[in-house]
């Protein structure tokens, strides 16, 4: 699975294929590939392993051309990386298919095929569709109905585009689970699994939904809803930029990443979550041999990266109910540590190549951990590369230095993971499904928070001369004010601290006056009344309170106390992603009211890739 590309045009089409791969090259990918159907309606295609510029060198050795194609970058689920195992997928010489998602029983269905007489050249759960199809179509006698019969059979999520030698003048699509858009274009219509591959052919686009069965010609297109009804969908124009690297409307990077993280979080749970259900596969080909076994999980990180890792151990161990510990990279590297019987190492890294957090992963591998896991948005990093498992992050370019949207889509990443231990550890559907739905309700609540966005900025003016605040919070909370101090020291260089709040008593409240501002976050979670108490001190020694608050947690604006309310019905799953939104948002203003550089801030780097 990962990025799909494809187009019925008047032209020729493998350009418009290979700069749509090459524009989704940031969601990961281990090989790429592409079919055409050439002038003769004969199928041809082309493979390589590796990153799509090895595809288009194939291509200057063995130049092809088409108006009818399908284009794929592979991320592995089913198969090691290789080329039998890339995308396209091909049945009998005349059908080709590209595939994102898993489909979980594709050992039944590829054991049926077998039975039948269908040979096998790779181990992906993509080829079974494919055979499948071609099985259909001797029967129906019709690629669509072929297409339609074939999904009807799957279990998992799919996003799929085929072509065939007996049907050349079209594309047949359909979505279940993984996002397919058709762009429309003066000169034909187009395909792909992201808005961002068709910018520069087209700006119109159309959103197929959950069941959704499609074919493309040149001039028409022709959709079936899931109960086979014909389907209208609306045409929405957009406003990307080709150039999706670009600030377009933002005055600063940061402030257009901080405002992305509805979408990222969205792809980051693309393909991974269908039905209620996680696909265990999408970390990878081993997953499944790997997750019943784990016993204990050891997180790795630095920096933003670490206070990720922190939430994700309080869910761990709530949820799953398996011991976690987690550790500073350039600590854990220099210590002799024990490893636990059946460890998971688990390394949190935006760039992949930070050097405490890799050279932690190479011991840990000389050290008998059971398998080492990888959260990371950079597909092509060290750290992808070297460990067992893989979670991208999907966050896409994050130019800003102060990290925000690979931070929200580390903590997304990490409860995927979350789910998937709860799920060996006891956990039954429903408790899954409950997950799932939670985690597929944030790009909603991100959307909602991110509206607060002039409230906070007005509060901004109270920290403008301000030299020190305080952050409080308490479980899977306190990492997130350990984000908040993190993000306002960072690029507005005021001085920040962040403490659990039942640590106040404990030496910080001797900071506290009236020219300390204290900033908490208080969801209404069982922790509520304690952090309540906490507040309380803090008022009683003068501090200037400001309380993120959930509408029905009971805190009420007073003097010295000032009360954000945030979105109601934030679950304690989601939590930790909705609040550190206002607080990347309270950072970006003071800095901006101080006059420093909020994109490149002093003495920092983005990728930290010396110790």
């Amino acid at each position: 699975m990962c990025g799909i590309v494809g187009a019925v045009a008047d032209r020729d089409i493998v350009p418009v294929l290979m700069e749509g791969l090459r524009r989704l090259e940031y969601r990961g990918y281990d090989s790429a590939g592409i079919a055409v159907l050439a002038a003769d309606h004969k199928l041809e295609r082309l493979r390589t392993v590796g990153k799509v510029k090895m595809l288009q060198e194939a291509l200057r050795e063995h130049p092809t051309s088409g108006k009818v194609g399908i284009a794929h970058t592979r991320w592995a689920t089913h198969g090691v990386p290789s080329e039998r195992n890339a995308h396209p997928h091909i049945s009998r010489d005349s059908l080709a298919i590209v595939h994102n998602g898993i489909i979980e029983n594709h050992e039944e269905l590829r054991n049926e095929l077998k039975a039948l007489g269908y040979q096998f050249t790779s181990e992906t759960d993509t080829e079974v569709i494919a055979h499948r199809i071609h099985f259909h179509i001797q029967t129906l006698g019709e690629l669509f109905l072929a297409v339609r019969a074939t999904v009807a059979e799957l279990e998992g999520a799919y996003a799929l585009a085929v072509l065939s030698e007996q049907d050349p003048e079209r594309l047949i699509l359909a979505r279940m689970g993984c996002p397919v858009v058709i762009g429309l274009g003066e000169d034909g219509h187009y395909v792909a699994s992201d808005v961002a591959a068709l910018l520069p052919v087209t700006r119109r686009f159309m959103f197929l939904e959950e069941g959704d069965i499609a074919e493309i010609r040149r001039t028409s297109l022709r959709i079936l809803d899931v109960e086979g009804n014909v389907a209208e969908r609306a045409i929405k124009e957009s406003e990307l930029s080709a150039d999706a690297a670009e600030k377009g409307q933002y005055a600063h990077y940061m402030l257009k990443e901080i405002h992305e993280q509805p979408r990222a979080v969205a792809n980051t749970l693309q393909e991974r979550v269908a039905n209620g259900r996680l696909l265990e596969a999408a970390f990878g080909p081993k997953a499944e041999q790997i997750f019943p076994n784990i016993e204990h999980v050891r997180i790795v990180a630095c920096g933003t990266s670490y206070h990720a890792g922190i939430v994700a151990q309080y869910f761990i161990e709530q949820i799953c109910h398996l011991p976690c510990q987690i550790e500073i990279a350039s600590e854990y590297r220099y210590r002799n540590s024990v490893v636990p019987k059946n460890s998971l190492f688990v390394t949190i890294s935006q760039s992949g190549e930070t050097a405490d957090t890799l050279a932690a992963l190479r011991l840990a591998k000389a050290s008998g951990y059971l398998a080492t896991l990888a959260i990371c948005n950079s597909p092509e990093s060290s750290l992808v590369r070297e460990s067992d498992l893989v979670m991208l992050t999907r966050a896409g370019p994050e130019i800003g230095v102060a990290s925000t949207k690979a931070f929200t889509t580390q903590i997304t990443a990490l409860c995927l993971l979350v789910i998937a231990l709860a799920k060996r550890h006891g956990a039954d559907a429903e408790r899954e499904r409950s997950l799932v739905t939670r985690l597929i309700e944030l790009p909603g609540l991100i959307e909602k928070t991110l509206a607060l966005d002039p409230v906070i900025h007005k509060l901004a003016l109270r920290f403008v001369e301000k030299r020190h605040a305080l952050f409080l919070g308490r479980g899977a909370l306190y990492p997130i004010a350990m984000e908040g101090a993190l993000k306002l020291k960072e690029i507005s260089y005021i001085h920040a601290e962040a403490y659990a709040a039942g640590e106040l008593k404990h030496g910080p409240l001797a900071l506290v006056d009236d020219d300390m501002p204290v900033i908490a976050v208080a969801p209404n979670n069982d922790l509520l009344e304690k952090l309540k108490s906490n507040l309380m001190e803090v008022r009683a020694r003068g501090g200037e309170l400001y309380v993120f608050a959930d509408p029905e947690a009971g805190i009420e604006p007073s003097e010295g106390v000032h009360v954000i309310t945030m979105p109601r019905h934030v679950s304690y799953f989601q939590a930790p992603v909705i609040y550190t939104l206002p607080l990347q948002l309270l950072a970006y203003h003071v800095a901006i009211l101080r006059g420093t550089d909020v994109d490149q801030p002093r003495n920092l780097a983005k990728s930290v890739t010396v110790e």
